[in-house]
Parts: C-alpha cells; sequence; structure tokens
C-alpha cells in the first residue's frame, strides 16, 4: 500500500513537471511580417504551422536578405485571422509565447501565436495599376458613376503620311 501512494505521489510530480515545462512561457514577443506559408498539417495530430518573412539588413552584405519566423497555432480563431492576412497579403504582427518544451500535439515549433494585428492596408492585387501616375481614377465623382456612363466611340483622326529621314 505504501509503494502505491509514494508512485502515485511520484507519477504527479513528474506530471506536474511536464505541465509546468510545457505549460509555462519561457519568453513572449512580437514579430511583425508578412505570413509567407500557413498550413494545417500532421499525421496524427494536425497542426497549424506558418512562416513569417520578418526581411530584413546584413550589416556584412550591406543587402536585404530574408529572415524566416516558424510559428505553431493552436487557437482557430487565430488561424482564421492569419488566413485572411494570407489572402489580402497585408503585413501583420504576430504576438507570441515561447515554450521550454513541446509536445507533437501541440505544434512543430516552440513557437506559439497567442494574437494577431493586421498592419496596414491589403496589398493592390496583381495588375492594378491605380499606383502608376497618370492611372488615376478622378477622386470627385465616384468609381460607379464612371461605369454607368455610356461609352461613345469618336472616329480616330485621319493619319497623315510621315516621311521618313534615313541616315544610312
Amino acid at each position: 500500500m505504501r509503494g502505491l501512494l509514494y508512485f502515485l505521489l511520484f507519477l504527479l510530480v513528474i506530471l506536474g513537471v511536464l505541465y509546468a515545462l510545457t505549460g509555462w512561457s519561457y519568453s513572449d514577443g512580437e514579430r511583425a511580417g508578412t505570413v509567407s506559408k500557413f498550413s494545417r498539417r500532421g499525421f496524427v495530430f494536425k497542426t497549424y504551422e506558418g512562416v513569417l518573412n520578418v526581411g530584413g539588413f546584413s550589416g556584412e552584405t550591406g543587402s536585404l536578405t530574408p529572415q524566416y519566423f516558424d510559428f505553431s497555432v493552436d487557437n482557430d480563431a487565430v488561424a482564421k485571422q492569419i488566413t485572411q492576412a494570407v489572402k489580402t497579403g497585408q503585413r501583420v504582427t504576430l504576438h507570441y509565447e515561447e515554450k521550454i518544451l513541446k509536445f507533437p500535439w501541440n505544434g512543430e515549433t516552440k513557437y506559439y501565436i497567442t494574437g494577431v494585428e493586421i498592419v496596414g492596408p491589403p496589398a493592390r492585387p496583381y495588375g492594378d495599376g491605380s499606383a502608376y501616375p497618370g492611372n488615376q481614377q478622378d477622386q470627385t465623382q465616384p468609381a460607379q458613376s464612371q461605369q454607368t456612363q455610356p461609352q461613345i466611340q469618336q472616329p480616330a483622326p485621319a493619319q497623315q503620311p510621315v516621311s521618313a529621314d534615313s541616315t544610312l
């Protein structure tokens, strides 16, 4: 009977230490950048895993070099926010906690995202030329009124023959 009590006490201490090492936050902080990869993966335990492109400046070479931050997400609401940021291409600030130990069912990394903050407007879609000079819409009229006006085609002006100078 006494041996069973010691065994249960030993097991309780081991479980308490494991809980403290996996539940306690070693450090916490924030990282900002663009999420370049975000997926739900795993053979048995499906977890959300992602990569944040932090960017950066290399002091040695004097050039921009990408720096990546691998992270895991265990909260579905946070995962939805990150998925939305990936779809729009927005910069985000990820609030994270670093754990000392990780179990396979908690994720592949020891960095767990606890919050997401969207930074800045969404990126322009590919082919959008609104950022180029001369391609901006008139700000006095709404965009819908420009599209509803009938298009009147004017005849093209008559082209005059142009003499070519050759200096061959």
